[in-house]
C-alpha cells in the first residue's frame, strides 16, 4: 500500500488530563515505559506503506516535535516524502489552537494539495490502536466509497464514560452503508464507536474542506460527515476494526491503557502483531538489587529496583529505595521513591520525587496525579 500518506490531527490539551497536558500536548503522553502516544497511530500508518505523514500541531508541541524529531525512527527521515510536521500558524489572535479539525485542516490545505498521493488515511492521535490499514484501504476501493469511516464496537475499546461530547457513534446497514451518524451522545443509539479515523481520496478532502469552510461550517464531523450521510450525495462505508483500542481523553482513561498493557495476551496484540516504534535512548539495564522485588510490571531501562513494585509500569531512571513499595502505579522518567514511602494508584509525572517514608495512596477509578518535578 504504498499510494496513500497520513494525517495525524493532534488536539487541543485536555483539561481532563490535568497536570499532565500542561506543558506537553496529549500526544506527547509517556505511556507503557518507553512510548508515547503518538507512536502507536505513526507505526500503524508506516507499517501500512505510507511515505507522506502529516502531523498537524497545537501548542505545546514542543515535547511532541523533539519526540518525533526529522521522523527517523519510523524511516520518514527520506528526501522525498516524509515526516511533516505542521505547526499552528501563530497570530496575535491565535496562540497556537484550532477551532477544531477542519479548521485546522483548512489551515493546512497547501500541503494538501502539493502531495501526490491518491488515498489519505486521516486520525487522531487520542485513539490509540495498532491497526495495518491495507485491507481497510482495499475495502474502501473494492466498494466504491468516497469515504470510509473506521469504527469499533463500543464493547472493544476503552473509553472514559463520563466524556461524551466528543464520542460518535454510527448506524451501519448489512451491506456496509453508513447510515446515521451521532456526535456526543448521552445515551448513543448504536453500539459501532467511530474511531475517529477515516479513508478518503486526498483531492476529495480538500475539495470537501475548502467548500465548508467556505460556507461557515466549523465543525468536520457534523458539517462533513453527517451532513452527507443526510444529504445521501456521498457513498460513506463502515470498516469495522477487532483489535485493542482504547481513547485517551482523562485520566482514567490514560491510566486503564498503562495497566491494561500489564496482561500479556493484550500487550502481545498491540507489540508483537504490527511492531510499534519509538524514540530510541541508550540507556544501562534495569537494576534489581538484593531483597528487591517485582510482580508483574514493566520497567526500563537505567531504573534500579531495591524495593517492591508491583503491577506497575516505570519509565527510564527510576530509583526506587530500600524498603519503598509501589503498586499499581504508573512512575514516569528520572523519579525517585524513597525509603519506605509508599505509592498506589499513583501517576507521578517526571522527576518527582517521594520523601522517606512518604505515604501516597489513591483509589482505582480515581488515580492521584502529581506533577513534574514535585518533592512530596
Amino acid at each position: 500500500m504504498k499510494d496513500v500518506m497520513g494525517v495525524i490531527y493532534t488536539s487541543r490539551n485536555d483539561l481532563r488530563l490535568r497536570e499532565l497536558t500542561m506543558s506537553r500536548a496529549v500526544a506527547a503522553l509517556p505511556v507503557v515505559s518507553r512510548y508515547r502516544i503518538i507512536d502507536f497511530v505513526m507505526s500503524s500508518l508506516v507499517n501500512s506503506g505510507a511515505r507522506n505523514v502529516g502531523v498537524i500541531m497545537q501548542k505545546n508541541y514542543h515535547s511532541l516535535m523533539d519526540h518525533l524529531g526529522s521522523g527517523k525512527e519510523w524511516d520518514l527521515h527520506t528526501r522525498n516524502d516524509g515526516l511533516f510536521i505542521l505547526p499552528p500558524y501563530l497570530t496575535r489572535d491565535n496562540v497556537g489552537t484550532y477551532g477544531g479539525m477542519l479548521e485546522a485542516l483548512r489551515s493546512n490545505l497547501r500541503y494538501l494539495r502539493r502531495s501526490k498521493q491518491e488515498y489519505l488515511i486521516l486520525t487522531n492521535s487520542e485513539t490509540v490502536y495498532n491497526m495495518n490499514f491495507d485491507d481497510a484501504l482495499r475495502y474502501h476501493i473494492d466498494n466504491h466509497a468516497d469515504m470510509t469511516l473506521i469504527y469499533t464496537k463500543a464493547s472493544n475499546i476503552r473509553f472514559d464514560q463520563q466524556v461524551t461530547d466528543r464520542h460518535a457513534y454510527l448506524d451501519v446497514d448489512n451491506r456496509g452503508n453508513v447510515v446515521d451518524y451521532e456526535s456526543g451522545p448521552v445515551e448513543p443509539t448504536y453500539d459501532n464507536f467511530y474511531m475517529d479515523v477515516l479513508i478518503i481520496r486526498r483531492e476529495m478532502l480538500a475539495h470537501l474542506v475548502d467548500q465548508a469552510v467556505a460556507h461557515g461550517e466549523r465543525d468536520f464531523g457534523k458539517d462533513i460527515i453527517q451532513s452527507h450521510i443526510r444529504t445521501g450525495d456521498m457513498k460513506i462505508m463502515g470498516y469495522e476494526y477487532k483489535g485493542y483500542a482504547c481513547r485517551i481523553e482523562s485520566v482514567l482513561s490514560l491510566f486503564r491503557f498503562n495497566m491494561d498493557m500489564l496482561d500479556v495476551k493484550t500487550r502481545h496484540e498491540m507489540f508483537n502483531v504490527n511492531p510499534v516504534y519509538t524514540k530510541v535512548r541508550d540507556e544501562v539495564p534495569a537494576k534489581y538489587m538484593h531483597d528487591s522485588s517485582a510482580v508483574n510490571s514493566l520497567v526500563a531501562d537505567g531504573c534500579v529496583i531495591e524495593g517492591h513494585i508491583e503491577n506497575s509500569i516505570l519509565f527510564r531512571g527510576v530509583r526506587v529505595a530500600p524498603g519503598a513499595t509501589v503498586k499499581n502505579s504508573i512512575i514516569m522518567q528520572d523519579s525517585e521513591i524513597q525509603q519506605g514511602a509508599e505509592v498506589e494508584n499513583v501517576i507521578l509525572d517526571k522527576q518527582v520525587t517521594i520523601k522517606r517514608d512518604g505515604r501516597l495512596i489513591g483509589q482505582p477509578s480515581y488515580p492521584i496525579v502529581i506533577a513534574k518535578g514535585s518533592i512530596l
